[in-house]
């Protein structure tokens, strides 16, 4: 008994002490949004009193359409993800199976691309989007659909090198019984290499689906209009405003949106695992 308090008692209290380390953030968040007073100021560990004023605020004020924000983020988040990973799907196999001019030269600059920071374009993107504006308003800046698209272009250079590690390691003697039977490249791509790539088309989807539902930085730029925004950009109106913080119900409607993402992501933590690993070994 000694021996083991010697060599693993000091890792278990670590272990445990991180574990609570990395808890107290997510704890205050839930405490705060229990809490009547709308401020993160910690008095107690345990609440005297809960009571879920903040959640009601969130469905019942007319100036906070809580629902309708989690219905944009939901759309967007969405359709980001489905059209990611048709377009990276579709991108991988050509850059991995087809030969074509310009094919090194390619992948070489979406890897030369993914290198510079994404806030070093925003001032560029406002001002084509600007533009965009003035000639096509549906699809302009202040728009979801010009975000949906500007979301769409930083995301294609991952999820193309992505699972262009994972086409790799798909034998290609697969592709030449086939070509064979007479199947064309469209044909080896819906019938051989969508079914082989399921796992890491849905790691693909679902990492791309979580980051989207959590940006800030360019919904908060594109997004004005209080019915058109994100849960992200909503919320932040809570904490914004100078003389109007009020950290409740900011609280209450962040725990209430990371609710389905927990879920999808503790449901399908095998299938990342797998997906996340399956283009790291060729052979």
């Amino acid at each position: 008994m000694n021996k083991w308090l010697r060599e693993n008692a000091w890792r278990h209290a670590f272990a445990i002490f991180m574990c609570l380390f990395s808890l107290f953030p997510l704890y205050l968040v839930v405490l705060s949004s229990v809490k009547t007073g709308g401020s993160l100021a910690l008095t107690s560990f345990v609440p005297h009193e809960i009571s879920f004023s903040n959640y009601q605020f969130l469905f019942h004020s007319p100036k906070t359409p809580y629902l309708l924000w989690v219905k944009n983020s939901m759309i967007i988040a969405s359709t980001v993800a489905i059209c990611s990973v048709v377009i990276g799907a579709s991108s991988a196999f050509a850059f991995s199976r087809l030969r074509f001019k310009g094919k090194k030269f390619g992948i070489q600059l979406l890897l030369l691309v993914q290198m510079f920071p994404a806030v070093l374009a925003l001032s560029a993107i406002y001002v084509i989007m600007e533009r965009v504006y003035a000639f096509a308003p549906k699809i302009g800046l202040g728009t979801q659909a010009g975000l949906i698209l500007v979301y769409l272009g930083g995301a294609l250079g991952v999820n193309v090198w992505l699972l262009k590690g994972f086409v790799d390691t798909i034998p290609a003697e697969l592709d030449e019984a086939a070509k064979i039977d007479g199947a064309s490249p469209v044909q080896i791509f819906w019938m051989i290499f969508l079914p082989l790539a399921t796992p890491v088309l849905a790691v693909v989807c679902l990492l791309t689906f979580i980051g989207t539902f959590n940006e800030f930085i360019l919904a908060r730029l594109f997004l004005v209009e209080m019915n058109g925004r994100t849960v992200a950009v909503g919320l932040q109106q809570f904490v914004g405003g100078q003389y109007s913080t009020n950290w409740g119900p900011f609280a209450a409607g962040s725990i209430l949106a990371s609710i389905p993402i927990v879920i999808i992501f503790l449901s399908l933590q095998k299938y990342i695992i797998n997906g996340l690993t399956a283009g790291s070994v060729k052979g």
